[in-house]
C-alpha cells in the first residue's frame, strides 16, 4: 500500500472511507476492497486537487452504494 500521510489533507481524509475491515459479509468486503483498490491506485497517480477530491468523494458515495446493493436483503 503506498504512503498517503504527505498528501493534502483532503486526500487523507477521503481515504480514510475506503478500508473495509469493520465488514463482516464476505460479499460487501469484496465489493469494498475493489474500490479501495482503485481509489488508492488514483490516488499514486494523480496529484492532489480538487479534481481528485471530487473523484474520491464521488467514489465513497459509488462504493457505500455498491457495499449496501450487495448485502440489501429484501423485507427486513
Amino acid at each position: 500500500m503506498i504512503d498517503i500521510t504527505r498528501r493534502h489533507p483532503a486526500t487523507v481524509h477521503l481515504a480514510q472511507f475506503f478500508e473495509f475491515g469493520h465488514l463482516v459479509d464476505s460479499a460487501a468486503r469484496e465489493v469494498s476492497a475493489q474500490f479501495k483498490a482503485l481509489a488508492f491506485g488514483l490516488i499514486e497517480f494523480a496529484d492532489d486537487g480538487p479534481e481528485l477530491t471530487a473523484c474520491l468523494r464521488k467514489l465513497v458515495e459509488a462504493k457505500d452504494c455498491a457495499v449496501r446493493a450487495v448485502i440489501y436483503q429484501p423485507g427486513e
